[in-house]
């Protein structure tokens, strides 16, 4: 198998997927993978004789139109399979442009148009052919595409949330009448009856990567084979259904507030992305940001952490565009209140677009200038003490100052301080009222992402004897590795 990767944009990693060998005719069967880091998501190009079917595609539909564009190809099946959660899927507006189905599986039920398929329903493309399993567990609706090429054989299954590589999704995303063990006991049967007496060479492509909150673990590797997922997958170990229910649904941290939002919209249907960037990347002047501002609208600054940290507008909080900033805007900020942001200069329209991403698209606009207008207003700024992991030690060694660890609670049981204080970021808010104005706290995480948004929330908050560690537990675990517990 050949591996090609190369970039859509900044914010786009595609990884080429061709075929086993160079003997198959790309003409025949080509797929490509577009995996949007920042979602940790994936979604498939998949083209025969001319013919295309775009699966699980993102709110942006410029990467499709663009590469069938390129390879004088036609886009003729959306592939949905399942009702996302996490991100707005772009298949509305795909349709709307290339006049191509929308597919979905059994038991969706959407407010649109599409084609609601059977288990097992044959969809032809070109000289391949799309076979549509039915897997519920994730959500009940939820669907994989099994690709048979044009000899007949099974290549390739495209698991959306079912499968990942090393996990199975988590089946507590979906609001109604099942709960999340009888939506776990769905995916026993779609596991065991559907996914496992596939090939083992069938290769496996799955809806998320590592970073995804739709599983718990999942791996590194943006696809698979059947035969590895057998031998390293927990959730496909020979078990009792009662074992595999208690597996799945254990250890689930509390999926973001915006997740139940987004399964309804991508049901419901939305506005065009072009609409949305119209109403909400606008530049606004001092006097216009300002006045969002005390009408209650929230400012979120996208600049990277250390920039944000030698002088930010009071009351920001610093969600860095270059990070997983979609999800954690989703995880922290409310999805009903207004919003104002500050950014870089040239990159207000990739704001907005990957706030569309997850639904945000309560967005008054952008302060013109950036944060160098506000500067030169004479306006009143804050700063966050930053500190080098070299430093570290001084001040952990002191006792004076509190370490918080703002990583998960599995990041921190694997490698910790001895004297830390654990809050997961997404559940600072939670918290806030066990910090104390008259302490001074080291805060950290794994690089320094995650530890100046909570900084940033903090000092929105009223603490302002706060310190930020640099490069966070990696960085001080190469300083002072006396310092850090490793979990064996």
């Amino acid at each position: 198998m050949i591996f090609i990767l190369n970039f859509y944009d900044l914010y786009h990693e595609i990884i080429l997927l061709n075929n086993k060998s160079l003997q198959l005719n790309l003409s025949e069967m080509f797929i490509q993978q577009i995996y949007t880091g920042c979602l940790a998501q994936a979604s498939y190009y998949i083209e025969s004789n001319g013919e295309v079917a775009v699966i699980d595609p993102i709110r942006e539909t410029e990467p499709y139109l663009k590469l069938a564009e390129s390879r004088n190809a036609s886009i003729k099946y959306i592939f949905e399979t399942h009702f996302h959660a996490d991100f707005v899927s772009g298949h509305l507006d795909l349709a709307e442009q290339t006049h191509a189905s929308i597919v979905f599986g059994p038991q969706a039920k959407p407010s649109y148009k599409a084609t609601i398929a059977a288990h097992n329903q044959l969809f032809k493309l070109g000289n391949c052919t799309i076979k549509l399993l039915h897997t519920p567990g994730h959500t009940i609706e939820s669907s994989c595409l099994l690709l048979i090429d044009e000899n007949g054989n099974d290549y390739a299954v495209f698991t959306g949330d079912t499968l990942f590589v090393g996990d199975v999704g988590r089946p507590d995303l979906m609001s109604g009448s099942l709960d999340k063990s009888a939506l776990a006991s769905h995916l026993f049967d779609s596991i065991n009856n559907e996914i496992l007496p596939l090939k083992d060479e069938v290769i496996v492509y799955p809806g998320h990567g590592a970073g995804s909150a739709c599983g718990k673990n999942l791996g590194l590797e943006k696809y698979s084979t059947i035969g590895e997922q057998k031998k390293l997958n927990y959730a496909l170990q020979p078990m009792s259904r009662q074992s595999f229910i208690e597996a799945v649904t254990s250890n689930l941290n509390t999926p973001p507030a915006y997740f139940f939002k987004d399964a309804g919209i991508n049901k419901s249907g939305y506005d065009n992305l072009q609409t949305v960037l119209r109403n909400n990347c606008i530049a606004l002047s001092l006097k216009d940001f300002q006045a969002s501002i005390s009408k209650g609208a929230i400012i979120i600054d996208t600049r990277e952490a250390r920039i944000f940290s030698d002088g930010f507008v009071p009351g920001s909080i610093n969600i860095g565009l270059k990070g997983n900033f979609a999800p954690w805007v989703g995880a922290l900020i409310d999805m009903n209140k207004e919003i104002v942001f500050i950014a870089e200069q040239g990159m207000e329209t990739e704001v907005v677009t990957r706030l569309a991403r997850i639904g945000y698209e309560n967005v008054k606009g952008f302060l013109g200038g950036g944060f160098s207008t506000w500067l030169a207003s004479g306006m009143n700024f804050d700063t966050i003490k930053n500190v080098e992991a070299e430093d570290f030690y001084f001040y952990y060694e002191s006792k004076e100052y509190l370490p918080v660890d703002f990583r998960s609670y599995n990041e921190s049981k694997k490698v910790h301080l001895q004297h830390e204080i654990n809050i997961p970021l997404e559940g600072l808010f939670n918290h806030i009222v066990e910090f104390d104005k008259d302490r001074t706290y080291l805060l950290f995480c794994k690089g320094g992402y995650r530890s100046m948004i909570a900084a940033s929330i903090l000092k929105a908050k009223g603490f302002n004897l706060l310190i930020n560690i640099e490069g966070g537990i990696d960085k001080i675990k190469e300083c002072s590795p006396e310092l850090v517990f490793t979990l064996n």
